[in-house]
């Protein structure tokens, strides 16, 4: 029986998702992206937090272009409307998610890691967006996501040069969040996802809903929405919980 492409492992309320392409440095591919795009749809119950990783020394290597399909104008709108849709439900589908990064982080894979909420980078990390040379454009978000943490200025010279960014580069620049020894982002992902996981689930989900869209609103809307957000975070039972445990020197029990 041939592997999965994408490997699904829960060790409690933890999901790992290991891509698992490793002749093709785990390049996406849309039976890639589908698998993703099922996990996120209807992950399994009692999971809190996600891991995504790659296997055999890459994360991810962008768009697997030997399975390039030539399509029209209409038909590569649709195609990168749908990477769109999937990278959505990865960064507001409800769960946090780690990315557990070493090798390529290229193309297509830095638009999956720039849609996950932690980034985790070992020394063999590379990032970089090399569509200029292909002649093409990014479509799976980076132009919003990676422009987003770079700022358009550096995202265009990274773009126009085919720079590549190493781990601490990539960490400097908001790439990543943590770099630690090669063939330790896994375990430093696991440490993360467990201390995460003990967070009051509507806590954590509000966060993730929140946070990216008050950036993108006005002042006044922003400030209006967190108050909405402290209102339903405030009154839940697991605020009730977290002062009471903070109250009698305990740590809290949330749902």
């Amino acid at each position: 029986m041939s592997e999965p492409i994408l490997r699904v492992e829960v060790e409690g309320p933890v999901a790992i998702l290991t891509m698992n392409r490793p002749a093709k440095r785990n390049a996406m591919c849309d039976a890639l992206l589908d698998a993703i795009d099922g996990f996120f749809s209807a992950p399994p119950a009692g999971v809190k937090v996600v891991i995504l990783t790659g296997t055999a020394g890459h994360y991810c290597s962008g768009l697997d272009l030997s399975e390039h399909v030539a399509r029209d104008a209409e038909g590569t709108m649709r195609h990168s409307r749908g990477w769109h849709a999937v990278m959505d439900k990865v960064q507001y589908g409800g769960l946090p998610v780690i990315s557990a990064m070493f090798g390529a982080v290229i193309g297509g894979g830095l638009e999956l890691a720039t849609a996950t909420h932690v980034r985790i980078a070992e020394p063999s990390t590379i990032f970089q967006l090399p569509e200029g040379r292909r002649g093409i454009f990014v479509g799976g978000g980076a132009s919003v996501r990676v422009g987003r943490i770079l700022g358009a200025d550096r995202m265009i010279e990274m773009m126009l040069t085919g720079r590549k960014y190493d781990a601490e580069e990539g960490r400097a620049h908001g790439l990543a969040h943590y770099t630690v020894d090669e063939g330790a982002a896994l375990s430093r992902a696991r440490e993360l996802a467990a201390q995460i996981a003990d967070n009051a689930p509507l806590s954590n989900y509000i966060m993730i809903q929140a946070l990216s869209r008050i950036e993108d609103m006005p002042k006044a809307d922003g400030l209006f929405t967190e108050s909405l957000c402290a209102a339903l975070t405030q009154t839940s039972p697991d605020a009730q919980e977290g002062l009471a445990a903070f109250l009698e020197k305990r740590a809290p029990t949330f749902r």
